[in-house]
């Protein structure tokens, strides 16, 4: 089984690194953007076929180590 989690900043939450790219963008001649947030994608592929148990694991492991869950959110995406 294959797992898509996507992390993001949770809104309100300054992005340095997201205000860098847009900067650079803007500087490399596309001025239509108008904001860049920035994140992470984790793509596992997991033992089994139970995508409910799939899915409480991949909550464990992002409320534990793959998400800090103070400044960021995250999204599961399961597929076969």
């Amino acid at each position: 089984m294959k797992a898509r989690v996507t992390v993001t900043l949770k809104a309100g939450v300054l992005d340095p690194q997201g205000q860098a790219i847009e900067g650079s963008l803007r500087g490399l001649g596309f001025p239509g953007v108008q904001s860049v947030r920035q994140g992470k994608v984790f793509d596992l592929v997991l033992d089994g076929t139970d995508a409910e148990a799939a899915r409480a694991q991949l909550t464990a492991m992002c409320d534990k180590l793959l998400a800090n869950t103070v400044i960021e959110n995250y999204a599961i995406e399961i597929s076969n």
